[in-house]
């Protein structure tokens, strides 16, 4: 595995198509803009790094990220891609997971409208989550000690699939629950 350590990045797909890489402490950030840095990557960690641009991972395959940070201005995040895991991360801009399957959030603070639409076999523990429309049109889903708060969370899910939260401290505004919803879903707090 190729280690890329301390560097800055601000070109258009500065890491497109790598594979088999570790990056560690670098920043994707600058005056050239440039989007899409991990465009169509596989095997790839990254650790206690910054992300200030817009669509890092797409298309993406096999992704463990750590200890980092993706600001507001870090759009659609994580889209189309698989086989992820982050942990310890904080993901501040809109859209920050879509269409992605195979995913697990540990210890993450989420403050993204339109988070995980379309998204299957995510699992997230021990996270804040601040969305409107959460997790939209998503299946196979868990959730544990997730602290919530948006609106219309949930919605258009397929409850029939597998769908397991356990939240704390939520506030999950305009969520009707449906006598389905009550055997499908384990303690779930709604409106106060």
């Amino acid at each position: 595995m190729k280690t890329i350590q301390d560097q800055t990045f601000d070109a258009e797909r500065a890491l497109y198509g790598s594979s088999d890489i570790w990056v560690k402490d670098c920043a994707f950030d600058g005056p050239a803009d440039g989007e899409s840095a991990f465009k169509e990557c596989k095997n790839v960690r990254v650790e206690r790094s910054f992300f200030n641009l817009r669509y890092p991972f797409w298309h993406d395959h096999g992704l463990v990220i750590r200890d980092s940070e993706m600001t507001e201005l870090c759009r659609a995040a994580l889209w189309y891609s698989d086989h992820i895991t982050i942990e310890n991360t904080r993901l501040h801009g809109i859209k920050a997971l879509r269409e992605c399957s195979d995913a697990a959030l540990r210890g993450c603070d989420v403050l993204s409208p339109e988070f995980g639409w379309s998204a299957r076999n995510v699992e997230m523990a021990d996270c804040d989550v601040q969305s409107e429309y959460f997790m939209m049109r998503s299946i196979h889903l868990r959730f544990t000690n997730v602290r919530m708060k948006g609106k219309y969370s949930f919605q258009y899910a397929y409850l029939d699939h597998n769908i397991y939260v356990d939240v704390c401290q939520p506030y999950v505004k305009n969520y009707c629950p449906s006598a389905l919803d009550v055997t499908t879903y384990h303690r779930v707090w709604l409106d106060k």
